[in-house]
């Protein structure tokens, strides 16, 4: 009878007051890890977030609500406004948008993500090198012919961030990876630690320097063929070698005549008479044998810069003692013109720009001294004739001889030209710097025309020699350095200097004027070697290199 009665009762129809039967499939299956025993989940209730909770592209004021999914135009990602008035902000942000903000708020390089190191060479003579992929297989010989490379750098003169990029683009051009640099003052340190492969450690220390700016520009030239992949490490070695011991470009008779035909160009120059340049001339004679065999002897530099600025101002005194028609302040500013290390002021404040400070205080301290053994120099010839009875020197009212300009142009080109051949330049930047010096004079006449002070015209001028510099350096293949030093040198104030320490000496009453006046004359060095690094820094966008480089980037 129960049988029947269930066959009668129809599927799907539960009997009043039972459960209905489970259809396979409709109930959800649950696993052992979803049971919760004892435990009752509570329903999640969900505020409201507040305005600056949400994001950028979100967030609701009084005004503004949030735009319903359904509406086309919060869909595209589009800001609107509905018929109520209300400004309504799309759930989802438009891509558009979105990709301007992470490209103004993310960063591609994170600030604590090391840096490649051949990004160093952004914005030098040797950026973009070729990079060779396929690693050194005997790291220790390109190691050490870098360290060659670099020794020979400083010993040549050049500054820190001239011999960093000359070895970082060396060592990346040779398959040499995993390197570190350090230069601190005359040590230059490589550091190589592939990841699967022996480390090495290398330091060499640099006790002797040459005025050789020949030198500098071949080695320059070498490292710019090396980073173009046409030379091997052998053949870079043999080269080096070659260029190490090649003589200089000049002998030592021409370079004595240099400098003597510098003193009086430059006597000249300042308004100093024919008779005082020769005198000049005789003296800078006499400093160039003082120098050769004070470097014979290995007597320290310090003594030697003394001695010869004893021997220039010397010289001048006796002459004006024995009733010649000479202003000896102007004398004696011409003999030690090429004593002062406006070289190494240059260097040192490149090296200060350029993140060397360290290498900076070293080369400024040593500037220094070479300054205060000029002034000790001076000073001991000024004690010993007021000693001896010398007449006394009018420092404040000299007498100048006005030239027309067209000799001073001519004058400020020879003495260039002289200057270069003492520092050992090449022969065939010889009127290339003449002609920077020239329109850094022109640049003065200009400065003095429209009313600049003494103190801004050296620091413009610097900055227009510099920038010169840069530009035809980059065009002859050469340093920076090597053109932009020797141009500034009619800038230098010698003048100043001598009145300075003729003032400390005698007018002991008003010591400070010649205190101050000793302070200018060392901030105007300071702000001619600043100025030429800024003119090199404007400069750098319009060279060569740096139009390649953005060629390079629009194709891409």
């Amino acid at each position: 009878m129960a049988q029947e009665n269930k066959q009668q009762r129809p599927a799907g129809k539960p009997r009043t007051g039972e459960d209905p039967a489970p259809a396979v499939g409709a109930l959800p299956r649950i696993t052992t890890k979803e049971i919760k025993l004892g435990q009752v989940d509570q329903p999640v209730v969900q505020e409201a977030p507040m305005s600056f909770e949400l994001p950028l592209n979100t967030a609701m004021s009084a005004n503004v609500a949030a735009a319903d999914i359904t509406d086309i135009e919060s869909r595209t990602g589009q800001v609107h406004t509905n018929e109520d008035g209300v400004t309504l902000v799309p759930t989802r942000a438009n891509p558009v948008a979105r990709s301007l903000l992470a490209k103004m708020w993310v960063s591609t390089t994170p600030p604590t993500q090391a840096l490649n190191i051949v990004d160093r060479l952004q914005g030098t003579p040797y950026a973009n090198p070729k990079v060779n992929t396929e690693q050194d297989a005997s790291a220790r010989r390109t190691m050490e012919f870098a360290l060659d490379l670099g020794e020979t750098l400083i010993r040549y003169g050049a500054g820190a961030l001239e011999v960093e990029t000359s070895v970082i683009a060396v060592t990346a051009a040779l398959g040499l990876s995993h390197l570190d640099v350090d230069i601190t003052n005359q040590s230059l340190h490589l550091n190589y630690s592939p990841p699967d492969a022996e480390s090495y450690s290398i330091l060499r220390v640099v006790r002797s320097s040459t005025s050789n700016y020949a030198g500098l520009v071949l080695v320059h030239r070498l490292v710019s063929d090396i980073i173009a992949g046409g030379v091997s490490r052998s053949e870079s070695a043999k080269r080096l070698k070659k260029i190490t011991r090649q003589p200089k470009p000049f002998p030592r008779w021409v370079v004595s005549c240099g400098n003597a035909v510098f003193a009086a160009a430059f006597v000249l120059f300042i308004g100093g008479s024919w008779l005082g340049a020769l005198v000049a001339m005789a003296s800078a004679s006499i400093v160039s044998q003082v120098g050769r065999y004070g470097a014979r002897w290995r007597v320290p530099e310090f003594f030697t810069i003394a001695a010869s600025s004893f021997v220039v101002t010397g010289i001048a005194l006796v002459s004006y003692q024995l009733k010649a028609p000479i202003d000896p302040a102007l004398v004696v500013s011409g003999g030690i013109l090429l004593l002062l290390p406006s070289s190494r002021f240059v260097s040192a404040l490149q090296d200060a720009i350029n993140g060397f400070p360290v290498t900076a205080v070293g080369r400024l301290f040593s500037a220094g001294l070479i300054y205060t053994a000029i002034v000790a120099g001076i000073s001991a010839a000024l004690v010993i004739s007021s000693v001896l009875g010398g007449e006394v020197v009018d420092v404040h009212q000299i007498d100048k001889v006005e030239y027309p300009a067209w000799l001073l142009i001519i004058l400020v080109a020879v003495a260039i030209i002289a200057g270069s051949v003492t520092e050992q330049t090449s022969v065939k930047l010889l009127l290339p710097t003449a002609a920077i010096a020239v329109l850094g004079y022109l640049v003065q006449l200009l400065c003095d025309s429209i009313g600049l002070g003494p103190r801004a015209i050296p620091a413009v001028v610097a900055t227009v020699i510099g920038f010169a510099a840069r530009f035809a350096a980059d065009k002859l293949r050469s340093p920076q350095l090597v053109m932009a030093a020797p141009a500034v040198m009619f800038l230098l104030p010698g003048l100043m200097i001598f009145r300075a320490m003729y003032g400390i000496v005698f007018e002991v009453e008003d010591m400070s004027r010649g205190l101050v006046e000793m302070f200018n004359a060392f901030a105007i060095m300071l702000s001619i070697a600043g100025g030429v690094v800024f003119g090199d820094t404007l400069c750098r966008p319009l060279t060569s290199r740096a139009r390649r480089e953005r060629k390079s980037i629009r194709r891409r």
